[in-house]
C-alpha cells in the first residue's frame, strides 16, 4: 500500500496554524517573565492549541460533520478551566481577581486555527496580528483608557449618534428647489470632518498638558490648522527667543491641514485629487522643508522651548456640527448661484471667500461639483485657491498677533507657498 503524500495546500494550512499559535504564544510567553506571572499556557500550548483547533477543522471537513470541531473545542475549554481553577487557588489573595486574557487567547487561538482550515487563512492571519497587538500594548491602553475623561467619551458617544442613528434617517435626495442641498450627504460629509477633528482633539488629550510645539502643530493640525497658528502665534509674542519652535509647530499644522484636504479627496473624489495634487503637493513640500528646518534649530536652543496648548472644544458638539453644516450649505448655494449667473470666475471667488474662513467646506463643496460634465478643472482650481486664501489668512495672524522673529520666517515660507500654489494653478 502507498503512502498517500499530504497536499501542499494542506501542509501549508498547517503551518499557518501553526505559526498563528506560536505569535501569540510567544507574546503570553513575553508576558510570564516580565511580570513575573505563571499563566497555564506559554508558546508550546498555544501552538498546540491551534494546532488542536486546526485538526478538528479538518477531520470534520473529511468526515462531513462540525460535531469533532464543536467536541474539540468544549474539550478544549474544560481543559482550560482545569488548570485554570487550581492556579487561582494557589495566587496570593491580593491576585485572586487576576484576569482571564491568557484563557481567552487560547480559545482564540484554537478557533483561529479551524478559520484557517476553513477557507479563511487571511481573515484568521489578520485577526491573530491584531491579537497578539492588543495583547502586547496592554500598558499603553491602560494608560489611554485613563486618560480617557467624561467629555472625550460624550464626543465619540455624540460622534456614534451622528453616524449610526441621525444619517440613516435622513433623506438621500435633494431637497432644496436648486437641486443642491442633499440631507444625506450633508450630514455625511460633516460626520466626516468631525471624526478628523476627534481623532485629533484625543491625541492632543492623550499627549497631556505639557506638549512640545511641533508635537502640538501636529495633533492641532488635524483639528484646525488656524487654532494651532492663532495659539502658537500669540504665545511667540511673550518669547520671541522661541520663534524657531513656534514656526515650526505653525508649519506643520498646516502641512497637517494639506494631507487631510488631500485625504477627504482621496477617499470622496479621487479625479479632483488628481486635479489638485500638484498645487496641494508643492505647498505641502514648501512648508515641510521649513518645518523640519526650524525645529532641529529649535533643538539647539538652551534651555527648554515654551511648550503650548492649543485651545480645542468638543470637537462634536452639536452646535459646532449645525455650525460647519449651515457654513457648508451656504458655500454649496454660493457655488451653484455663481455657478448660473456669472462666469468661472464667479466660483473661484466664492472659494476665494469661503477659504478665507474654513478650508474643509469649499473643498467638500467642490466634490459634487467637479462631477459635472466638464467642471473638474473649474473645481480643482477652486480647491486650490480656497487654501491659497486660508494659507495667507493663517499667515495676516502670525504678522498681526505673532512676534516679529516668527511673523519673518512665517512670512517668507508663506511667500514660496503662495508663488508655487499659484503658479501651479495657472499652468495647470
Amino acid at each position: 500500500m502507498l503512502m498517500q503524500i499530504p497536499e501542499s495546500d494542506t501542509v501549508r494550512l498547517f503551518a499557518t496554524a501553526l505559526a498563528i499559535g506560536a505569535l501569540l504564544g510567544l507574546e503570553r510567553e513575553r508576558r510570564r517573565f516580565a511580570e513575573g506571572e505563571a499563566p497555564f499556557a506559554g508558546i508550546r500550548s498555544f501552538i498546540l492549541i491551534a494546532e488542536t483547533g486546526a485538526l478538528a477543522m479538518w477531520l470534520g471537513q473529511k468526515a462531513g460533520t462540525s460535531l469533532i470541531f464543536i467536541a474539540a473545542l468544549a474539550g478544549v475549554c474544560m481543559l482550560i478551566a482545569a488548570a485554570h481553577l487550581p492556579e487561582r487557588e494557589r495566587l496570593p489573595e491580593t491576585h485572586a481577581a487576576r484576569g482571564v486574557t491568557t484563557e481567552l487567547a487560547a480559545i482564540t487561538t484554537f478557533l483561529l486555527g479551524g478559520m484557517v482550515m476553513a477557507g479563511q487563512e487571511v481573515l484568521a492571519v489578520g485577526l491573530a496580528v491584531a491579537n497578539a497587538a492588543l495583547l502586547a500594548l496592554k500598558a499603553p491602553l491602560h494608560g489611554l483608557i485613563r486618560k480617557i475623561g467624561e467629555d472625550d467619551l460624550l464626543a465619540g458617544l455624540k460622534l456614534l449618534v451622528a453616524s449610526f442613528i441621525v444619517l440613516p434617517l435622513l433623506p438621500d435626495a435633494p431637497a432644496d428647489p436648486w437641486q443642491v442641498l442633499n440631507p444625506y450627504k450633508l450630514w455625511l460629509l460633516v460626520v466626516l470632518i468631525s471624526a478628523l477633528s476627534l481623532v485629533g482633539y484625543v491625541a492632543m488629550r492623550w499627549l497631556g498638558g505639557a506638549r512640545g510645539v511641533a508635537v502640538t502643530g501636529f495633533a492641532g493640525g488635524l483639528v484646525s490648522s488656524t487654532a494651532v497658528t492663532l495659539s502658537l502665534a500669540r504665545d511667540s509674542k511673550g518669547v520671541p527667543e522661541f520663534a524657531d519652535a513656534h514656526a515650526a509647530g505653525i508649519l506643520v499644522a498646516w502641512t497637517v491641514m494639506f494631507f487631510r484636504v488631500g485625504g477627504m479627496l482621496l477617499v470622496l473624489s479621487p479625479s479632483l485629487l488628481h486635479a489638485t495634487v500638484w498645487p496641494l503637493g508643492l505647498m505641502c513640500l514648501a512648508g515641510v522643508l521649513p518645518a523640519i528646518f526650524f525645529y532641529r534649530r529649535s533643538l539647539k536652543m538652551p534651555g527648554k522651548a515654551a511648550s503650548a496648548s492649543v485651545p480645542l472644544s468638543n470637537p462634536f458638539s452639536l452646535l459646532s456640527a449645525c455650525r460647519f453644516a449651515a457654513l457648508f450649505a451656504l458655500v454649496l448655494l454660493l457655488v451653484e448661484f455663481a455657478r448660473r449667473s456669472f462666469e468661472d470666475s464667479g466660483v473661484v471667488f466664492v472659494a476665494l471667500l469661503a477659504g478665507a474662513t474654513d478650508v474643509d467646506a469649499i473643498t467638500l463643496s467642490m466634490v459634487d461639483f467637479g462631477k459635472g460634465a466638464g467642471l473638474l478643472s473649474l473645481a480643482a482650481t477652486a480647491v486650490a485657491v480656497g487654501i491659497l486664501s486660508n494659507t495667507a489668512t493663517k499667515a495676516a495672524m502670525c504678522f498681526v498677533l505673532g512676534s516679529r522673529a516668527l511673523a519673518l520666517r512665517v512670512g517668507a515660507t508663506t511667500l514660496v507657498m503662495l508663488m508655487l500654489g499659484a503658479g501651479a494653478v495657472w499652468l495647470g
